[in-house]
Order: C-alpha cells, then sequence, then structure tokens
C-alpha cells in the first residue's frame, strides 16, 4: 500500500462508474504515454490478456512460427499458441537468463511472424539487433515486459520499442493493482483495431468519442478491460512509482554487497546488468553452482524461516510442449532453470530482514 489506494478506489466507487474504461483507468494510461512516450495504452486485467491482443493484432494463424524464449513464463507463448502458432524456442544467453539475439536469426524461417522476447527480472534484451532482424525479415517483435517497469534499453524504455508489448500489475511485480496489465502500442497502424478488439470486437470508443452514431460487432475480441477499482489501486500506486523504484534499489544494492565476497570466491554467481540495459530492481536472484545445491540452499533458508523459490521449468521441457514436438537442448536456459535462485524481494522488506538472509546465506557457503 503506497498510500491513497483505497481513497482512489472510494472515489471510483462514488463516481458511479466501477465498470472499464472510466476516469482512473484514462489517468494510469496518459500516465505512462507522458512518463515514457509510449505511442498508446490500454490497460487489460492481466499482462495475459495484453499478451492475447499482440497475438490478435499479429494477425497469428495456424501454422505461424514465433521465435521465444523457453526460460519465461507460460503466458509468454499460450497467447500465440491459443490463435494457432508454432513456438521455436531460442537459448538465454550464458551471462543473463534473457533471450540470446545471436541465436535467432538461424531460427527464423519462411513461416516466422513474430519475434516475441522476454525482459527477464527487467533486464532488457538487446533490442537492437532483434529491431534489424525484424526489420530485414518483416517480422513483428512484441516485448514480454511483464517485468520490465522503468527498465530502459540504452536511454529508452523497455516496452517502448517493440510493435507491441505487455506489462503486468500482478501483486508480485514493482507496480502492483492485484491483477492487472497493460498493452502498448507503438505502431499507428494498429491502434484503432487495438480499441475494437479490446472491447469485445466492437467500435464502442468511438461512439462513446462521439465520432459515430452507433457501435456494432466489427472484429474479434474479447472481454479485456480491468474494472475501475483496479485502475483505482494502480493510479495511487503510480503516483509513487519513483519513491518505490527508489527503495527497492536500496534493497537489490544490499544484497548485491553483501553477497559480493561470495561471488568473488567463486562460490556463487549474481546477476549481471549488461551495458545496454539498467536495473530496475524487480527481484534479485543468485546462481548456484548445481540443481543439488540450490536445493540445499532452499532447505537452508526454509529452515530459518526464509522463503526462497526457483524460476521457471523451460518450457521446452514442458510435457504441453513435447506432447507435439521432438526433444530439444537448450544448454544456458537449462542451467538457469536447474540454478537459479530468487531471495525474497518486496517493498517492505527491511534492511534488518535483508541482512539475516544475506548472513544465512553466507552461513552456508561458508560452513
Amino acid at each position: 500500500m503506497s498510500g491513497k489506494e483505497l481513497d482512489y478506489i472510494r472515489a471510483a466507487v462514488e463516481s458511479g462508474k466501477i465498470s472499464g474504461d472510466g476516469i482512473f483507468s484514462r489517468r494510469c494510461q496518459s500516465f505512462f504515454e507522458e512518463k515514457y512516450g509510449f505511442k498508446k495504452v490500454l490497460l487489460t486485467a492481466s499482462c495475459t490478456d495484453a499478451l492475447e491482443m499482440a497475438a490478435i493484432l499479429c494477425d497469428i494463424q495456424q501454422g505461424d512460427e514465433v521465435i521465444a524464449p523457453s526460460f519465461t513464463f507460460v503466458s509468454t507463448v499460450n497467447a500465440f499458441v491459443l490463435r494457432g502458432a508454432d513456438i521455436v524456442f531460442c537459448d538465454t544467453r550464458p551471462e543473463c537468463p534473457v533471450i540470446d539475439e545471436a541465436g535467432i536469426e538461424e531460427l527464423i524461417t519462411p513461416r516466422t511472424k513474430v519475434i516475441v522476447i522476454t525482459h527477464y527480472a527487467g533486464i532488457a534484451c538487446k533490442m537492437d539487433v532483434i529491431m534489424s532482424l525484424a526489420e530485414k525479415y518483416g517480422l513483428f517483435v512484441v516485448e514480454d515486459a511483464a517485468q520490465a517497469i522503468d527498465s530502459f534499453f540504452e536511454n529508452r524504455p523497455l516496452g517502448g520499442i517493440g510493435h507491441f508489448a505487455a506489462f503486468s500489475f500482478h501483486e508480485t511485480k514493482n507496480i502492483i493493482a492485484g491483477e492487472g496489465g497493460m498493452l502498448v502500442i507503438n505502431d499507428q497502424r494498429f491502434i484503432e483495431r487495438a480499441e475494437i478488439i479490446l472491447e469485445k470486437g466492437t467500435d464502442r470508443s468511438k461512439f462513446f468519442r462521439g465520432e459515430i452514431a452507433k457501435y456494432s460487432w466489427v472484429d474479434i475480441g474479447s472481454s479485456f478491460l480491468p474494472s475501475e477499482i483496479t485502475a483505482a489501486f494502480l493510479f495511487a500506486q503510480l503516483e509513487n512509482l519513483d519513491r518505490i523504484q527508489a527503495r527497492r534499489k536500496q534493497i537489490w544494492a544490499r544484497y548485491f554487497e553483501g553477497l559480493l565476497p561470495l561471488q568473488q570466491e567463486g562460490k556463487v554467481r549474481l546477476p549481471v546488468v549488461p551495458g545496454w540495459g539498467c536495473n530496475n530492481a524487480h527481484l534479485f536472484y543468485l546462481v548456484a553452482d548445481s540443481l543439488v545445491q540450490r536445493e540445499a540452499i532452499i532447505d537452508h533458508l526454509a529452515e530459518r524461516g526464509i522463503m526462497a523459490v526457483f524460476h521457471y521449468v523451460p518450457l521446452h521441457q514442458s510435457s504441453y510442449y513435447l506432447k507435439d514436438h521432438e526433444a530439444v537442448s537448450l544448454i544456458h536456459t537449462e542451467r538457469y532453470s536447474a540454478c537459479l535462485l530468487r531471495l525474497p524481494f518486496y517493498f517492505e522488506l527491511t534492511d534488518m530482514q535483508t541482512d539475516y538472509i544475506i548472513g544465512c546465506i553466507n552461513d552456508f557457503y561458508n560452513g
């Protein structure tokens, strides 16, 4: 809670309109368009919804191919599978778990339509290379920016580079609304259709702007709008974005400094922020030497009242994917899946608690 969430929820209720696309939705959308220069922003009920809208806007058809990372949440690819796409997985970079842009071109075929990337932990993928490939082969780029609010590639905000981007305001993110998401449309050609898809396939938005006398069914779509209660909560958070980010960066830096000696001794690997990216303090992770060691750390911490968790089971090894595809090997993805450990990380985490976690990890490695 950043301060005014309940005040704004009350204001939304008292306004008499708590369905979607009200005053707080418009305030949230304007916030992102003005602060980050996004061409068009539409609030959605979830990041998954935003990705599904992007898949529709990319006109995915049965048999189209979508290149994607395997080290990501299932929504990143599920949105395209639902439209009939075949997913082609690309490995991560060896030094950080974002897609390895050097491996993308060899995966492109005449059936490829989209490159969807995930800015894991808010760390930017190499967007200049990815956008150049998209231009060369006539592909769409969709940024899964669920974890990437207030993060940048060089001096460009993540979510503002690809043709489309999807953000999350799930309660696990930097800025939250319980559930909630946002679609960013950076290509003018798709703004009008995006509004139609958002409004269940109708031109209702035009009607409320007075541009047409009545609205009707004109395209496919669904109920992607969040309620004004969700938007009201979110706007209170956005007003405190800088304060929230400042505190999260303090926690991140404390973890890094406290665990750096272990990295210097070769006992553990800490997050790498490449020169083209920045740190938005979405999460803090360490990379153990092996799955066995990671499980031992989890048990060690759990015995001391600390919950640390891993992230993710690779999608290319999932039962759903293997049902229709041959097994592939993605070495770096599999290593991160086996060895990466996320530490407790949230705005209210105190310095004392952070130091306790750091101490317990040092105890584990130093016996």
